[in-house]
């Protein structure tokens, strides 16, 4: 996660369409005073405002790995920090903790997740959702173009089963809710299924291509996609979008 590079601008581009899994998250959360909330890998900090308005009384932390993101945070007057998932730890006062579309990029975060669950105090919540569709047709497309330039993407063991999160963060004495959603988004434009994933799944093959190398990479993607995701008669194309969710409540 560390080494991609993030464009708060075009990660925005579609934000109602990726806001809504974060509220379908945090409506499960029922924490009603807590002491400190931290989003963790906020991202532009559009989300965590969202934090700061439903617990007006909690300190909110806003962390995130990248600069980009952290200063486009700081300009919306969140007082993010610039920290690694890896390297974080909830402290004694930490009530809700909240990764909303981070974990699919910490390649370790299945050890990680264990020792957050067992590090939080009794009463606090932890919630989390990352993506389930690197099986998808877009995302198998650009791990093989990616991997005929040599370069290697996230596949379908980027991210775990819901069983599995279960199993991972129900430690003793904490109540699980796992569950999982697929959003048929509707994308209109120009190579919207292109456009969408511009924002994310292409960052590792951007990192690694020179400009006219990446431009060469969108366009020998663009007419597959188009293939894989046809556009209806109107001209707007449904993206099914997998999406997976653990909350975690730690009782008192």
């Amino acid at each position: 996660m560390t080494g991609t590079t993030w464009d708060p601008t075009l990660y925005l581009t579609f934000d109602d369409a990726r806001s809504r899994p974060f509220f379908d998250l945090v409506a499960r959360v029922r924490a009603e005073s807590p002491r400190r909330v931290v989003d963790l890998g906020c991202g532009p900090g559009h989300l965590t405002e969202v934090l700061v308005r439903r617990w007006p009384d909690a300190v909110v932390e806003a962390l995130d790995s990248s600069p980009d993101m952290v200063a486009a945070a700081r300009e919306r007057g969140i007082d993010a920090s610039l920290t690694a998932v890896e390297s974080w730890s909830p402290g004694p006062d930490v009530d809700v903790v909240v990764t909303n579309a981070v974990l699919q990029w910490v390649p370790t975060h299945r050890e990680l997740l264990p020792r957050w669950i067992d590090a939080l105090a009794p009463g606090a919540w932890f919630a989390m959702q990352v993506p389930g569709n690197f099986g998808a047709p877009s995302h198998v497309l650009v791990r093989e173009l990616a991997a005929a330039r040599g370069i290697t993407v996230r596949d379908t063991l980027a991210v775990g089963e819901p069983a599995e999160y279960a199993e991972l963060i129900g430690r003793p004495g904490v109540d699980v809710d796992v569950w999982e959603t697929t959003y048929l988004q509707r994308l209109t434009g120009e190579d919207p299924v292109l456009t969408w994933i511009t924002a994310t799944a292409l960052r590792p093959v951007r990192d690694a291509l020179d400009p006219a190398g990446y431009d060469d990479f969108r366009a020998e993607l663009a007419p597959r996609l188009r293939e894989a995701s046809p556009a209806n008669a109107d001209g707007s194309t449904w993206f099914p979008f997998r999406r997976l969710f653990a909350v975690a409540h730690k009782r008192s």
